[in-house]
């Protein structure tokens, strides 16, 4: 946006007419009208700085005015559909919000998409995974409104989880000396760790998602 300034030619000539009167007048009366010529000079930059900013209101047709208030919205929900996927993705962003931008009627540019690069590399261990997979799937779902980009990474999310689920299942039957479990019974027992895990509140998590 252009910020229209004022010359000081019309505040000059004002405090000229000031000083000429207080010769005649007295100086007492010089330091009464050298301030109402500063206002007068004061009001004068505010109504030319109004007047500029009509003007450029004029310039936009009414659909372009409608153009520029949609970019603006659009601009705001990108932002903050970015901004929650870095929250919720604390400590596994990789890269910051990045924009696309479009160039508005008003010559202004506004964020119509953005996406957030966040690290879903698996943990050293499968509580790692598990819980990294947890938080990936926090931030990808962080925003109100998730973007398909969004919903795909949390599904990658999830299975990174399920992943890791059965290993940490895996591990737990190798060290209770079991030689061969039944496949029934070792997908009963993979249920139990794999709930007793998620009742233990693994951290929150984040991936690379999009508005």
């Amino acid at each position: 946006m252009s910020v229209s300034s004022i010359a000081g030619g019309g505040s000059s000539s004002l405090y000229a007419a000031a000083l000429a009167g207080s010769r005649s007048s007295g100086a007492g009366a010089s330091v009464d009208k050298a301030a109402g010529s500063e206002e007068a000079a004061q009001e004068s930059r505010r109504a030319g700085a109004s007047g500029a900013a009509s003007a450029a209101d004029v310039e936009l047709s009414e659909s372009e005015r409608q153009q520029v208030g949609a970019l603006q919205e659009r601009d705001r929900e990108v932002r903050a559909h970015e901004m929650a996927h870095v929250a919720a993705g604390a400590g596994l962003v990789t890269r910051g919000a990045s924009y696309t931008y479009q160039t508005g009627p008003d010559g202004q540019r506004y964020a119509i998409g953005g996406e957030v690069g966040i690290d879903t590399s698996p943990g050293r261990t499968p509580e790692e995974s598990l819980a990294k997979a947890e938080r990936v799937r926090a931030a990808a779902l962080a925003p109100a409104e998730p973007s398909g980009q969004d919903r795909q990474v949390a599904v990658q999310a999830a299975r990174m989880a399920s992943e890791a689920r059965m290993e940490i299942a895996r591990q737990a039957f190798a060290r209770s000396g079991t030689p061969q479990a039944p496949p029934a019974q070792a997908e009963d027992r993979s249920r139990e760790v794999a709930s007793a895990y998620s009742a233990s509140g693994a951290p929150p998590p984040s991936v690379y998602v999009t508005a």
